[in-house]
């Protein structure tokens, strides 16, 4: 297609990153797809290369690769897992793993990126934080430190590059049906016997609740295209249900106790 542009999309085998690389191929985007589980081939209409964001030297041969068949118009970083755990019995090393792919997975992407768009003189860079990167919830520690690390690091990363033509956005989803267990296990040490068991499945079982009956994905995916259409693009874009919306509201403007006592009465019964 003769002005097709481009966008390479990370995390794209499964979750809201594989809806948002087809909503982009339903949209007319060219679409390099990259997971740690894909082959270098073509299928369902994108192109697939192998690609772990943990991973320096497989993220340079995805950029080869990726380059030699289209440079980047766009970026969209949707790689990501989560731990559940309470803080005390979440290990460093699950900690630390949760953090090396959201947020240092998405650092070493845009490193390999940006010298690019900034050699085609601009580009747009997508990356996925969450509702849990502005509020906290109980037993996704790991996740939401992940995420409030992301919204940190845009903020820096649009003021550093706007001079070079580079838009940022965050995307905050709330809750969707989407996403598969494997990237969501359990703290090995949660068992029957930590001091935090009962609240724990109470919590546990809340959470699930809500990504069940959650919103469309593909909708999600619709929306994130529409607005990568734009000249400009907003450098936040929310896309939750209304009561998830109000629960971002309201966070910011209770004091600190009372969003305690609303959160701790929502998801521990």
């Amino acid at each position: 297609m003769s002005g097709q542009k481009t966008v390479w999309v990370t995390g794209a085998s499964s979750g809201l990153g594989l809806h948002t690389a087809m909503a982009l191929r339903d949209d007319g985007w060219r679409v390099i797809a990259g997971a740690r589980s894909f082959d270098d081939s073509e299928a369902d209409g994108m192109i697939r290369l192998k690609l772990d964001v943990t991973d320096e030297e497989i993220i340079a041969r995805f950029c080869q690769k990726a380059t030699e068949i289209a440079m980047p118009d766009a970026l969209v970083q949707c790689a990501g897992m989560l731990v559940l755990g309470s803080c005390e019995e979440t290990s460093v090393e699950e900690f630390r793993r949760v953090i090396d792919t959201n947020y240092l997975g998405m650092v070493r992407v845009n490193r390999a990126v940006l010298p690019l768009m900034r050699e085609q003189g601009g580009g747009k860079i997508v990356l996925f934080s969450s509702i849990n990167g502005l509020l906290g919830i109980p037993f996704q520690s790991a996740y939401t430190a992940s995420k409030h690390a992301i919204e940190g690091y845009a903020e820096c990363l649009q003021m550093e590059v706007r001079p070079f033509g580079i838009q940022v956005m965050l995307v905050e989803p709330g809750d969707h049906r989407s996403g598969s267990d494997q990237y969501r296990p359990h703290a090995a040490a949660m068992n029957p016997d930590s001091p935090y068991a009962a609240e724990y499945e109470s919590g546990i079982a809340v959470i699930h609740h809500d990504e069940q009956n959650g919103s469309d994905p593909d909708v999600l995916g619709r929306k994130i295209a529409r607005t990568l259409d734009r000249k400009r693009i907003p450098f936040r874009k929310r896309i939750a249900s209304p009561d998830q919306h109000l629960a971002v509201y309201i966070h910011k403007l209770l004091p600190a106790k009372m969003n305690e006592r609303i959160l701790r009465k929502y998801y521990i019964k």
